[in-house]
C-alpha cells in the first residue's frame, strides 16, 4: 500500500508539471492526434482505391489499426519510464545511481518518473479509428466479444509494456540504446496494425514463434470480425492473448531483475 501511494504521488507531480502550461499541453495533444490520424487517413484513401487487401476491407483493417494505436498509446502512458530512449540516458549519465539510493522500489520510481500526456492524442486517434472500424465492418456483437474486448486490450498493453521493459534492461550492458530494440518494438506494433496474412511466411513465423504478436491482434480480430483463418491455426488461437501477454510480461520482469542484480555504474 505504501509503494502504491508513492507511485500516485509521483504521478500527481508529473500531472502538475505538465498542466503548468495548459495551452502547450493541449497543442501537443492535438498535434499528436493529427499527425497519427493523417497517416491512417492516407492509407485509407489508398485502400479505397483498391477496395481490399487480401480479403480485408477498410473497416476491418481500421479495427486492427485502431486497437493497436489505442493500446500502444495507453501502454506508452503507463510504461513511458521504461521507454529505452528515455531509460538509456539514465544509465549513460549515471542518473540511475541516484534512483538506486532512494528507499523506494526502482520499478515504482521509473513507472512514476515520466507521464507523457500528449500520448492522449494518439489514444484518442486510436479510439476514433477503432470505433470507425467497429461500425464500418458491421461487426456482430455477442456476449463473448463484449467480455473479451477489455481483456484483449489489457493483454496488448502488458505485452507491449514487456517489450519496453526488456529493451531498457538491455541498456544495462550496452549503456547506449540499441536501435534494433526500437525496430522490434515500433516495427512490431506497426505490423500488428495490418492483417498478418499479407506478410511473407518468414515474417509470420517470426511473429508466431519468436515474438508472438500474431496472437495479440490478428487472431483476436478474426474472432471479432467472424473471418475464417487462412493460416489454419487451432480454434483456440484467438483466446491466447492473455496467456501470451502474461508469459511475456513475466519473462520481461525476470530479465529486468537479472539486469538490476548485475548493474554496474558507468561512473559518469
Amino acid at each position: 500500500m505504501y509503494t502504491f501511494s508513492i507511485y500516485l504521488r509521483l504521478l500527481r507531480a508529473q500531472l502538475r508539471s505538465q498542466f503548468q502550461y495548459r495551452a502547450s499541453f493541449w497543442l501537443d495533444v492535438f498535434t499528436t492526434a493529427v499527425f497519427s490520424g493523417v497517416y491512417f487517413l492516407s492509407f485509407a484513401l489508398l485502400l479505397e482505391r483498391f477496395g481490399q487487401i487480401d480479403g480485408w476491407r477498410l473497416g476491418e483493417i481500421a479495427f486492427l489499426a485502431g486497437m493497436t494505436e489505442l493500446t500502444f498509446a495507453l501502454m506508452d502512458l503507463i510504461f513511458s519510464g521504461f521507454d529505452p530512449d528515455f531509460f538509456a540516458p539514465n544509465v549513460q549519465m549515471g542518473r540511475l545511481d541516484q534512483i538506486f539510493l532512494r528507499p523506494v522500489s526502482i520499478t515504482v520510481q521509473l513507472l512514476g518518473s515520466r507521464l507523457v500526456l500528449r500520448r492522449l492524442g494518439r489514444a484518442l486517434e486510436g479510439l476514433v479509428i477503432l470505433l470507425f472500424g467497429i461500425f464500418a465492418s458491421g461487426m456482430h456483437w455477442t456476449l463473448a466479444k463484449v467480455l473479451y474486448l477489455p481483456i484483449l486490450m489489457v493483454s496488448q498493453i502488458f505485452c507491449m509494456g514487456a517489450l519496453f521493459i526488456a529493451g531498457s534492461t538491455i541498456t544495462f550492458w550496452t549503456v547506449q540504446r540499441v536501435e534494433a530494440v526500437n525496430i522490434v518494438t515500433y516495427g512490431g506494433v506497426e505490423m500488428m496494425s495490418y492483417p498478418m496474412s499479407i506478410y511473407p511466411a518468414w515474417i509470420r513465423r517470426f511473429f508466431t514463434y519468436v515474438l508472438p504478436f500474431i496472437f495479440m491482434n490478428y487472431y483476436p480480430a478474426l474472432f471479432f470480425l467472424d473471418k475464417p483463418d487462412p493460416l489454419n491455426m487451432p480454434a483456440f488461437a484467438p483466446f491466447l492473448a492473455p496467456f501470451v501477454a502474461a508469459i511475456l510480461f513475466w519473462l520481461a520482469l525476470r530479465f529486468w531483475r537479472f539486469g538490476l542484480n548485475h548493474y554496474q555504474s558507468t561512473g559518469s
